[in-house]
């Protein structure tokens, strides 16, 4: 799956050691789309690797590409959205396209009236 949007949020990494004795890293980040109606989504970048390579920053456009999965932990689920790909939007395709009001501005010139008087006089309408 992919998201596009901007970073509006880069929260602390995390780290451990696993039970098996390796060190493990993980970083969320929060991205915002540019929707009527914005929507947010905290993902997760997993490895130190990934994480220095990704390099990502708060205010940044991009486009996330994620798997989603699901975990059970002591009756409880949990979900995961962990990011594979991260790419960069171009400043140009990061712009909106300009929204057009659906009326016409408040101050903007009458349209020309509709001449009615040239209808056809066997109209049956009741008004």
């Amino acid at each position: 799956m992919e998201l596009q949007g901007r970073v509006i949020a880069v929260l602390e990494p995390r780290g451990g050691i696993s039970k098996n004795g390796n060190e493990w890293k993980v970083q969320e980040y929060v991205i915002e789309t540019h929707d009527q109606y914005p929507r947010r989504m905290c993902f997760d970048v997993f490895g130190a690797d990934k994480i220095q390579q990704f390099n990502i920053q708060v205010g940044e456009e991009l486009n996330v590409s994620f798997d989603i999965d699901a975990r059970e932990w002591q009756g409880r689920w949990f979900n995961s959205i962990r990011a594979w790909k991260v790419e960069r939007v171009s400043a140009d395709a990061a712009q909106m396209p300009p929204v057009t009001p659906p009326f016409p501005p408040v101050n903007a010139a009458p349209s020309a009236p509709v001449d009615f008087s040239a209808t056809d006089d066997k109209d049956d309408l009741p008004f």
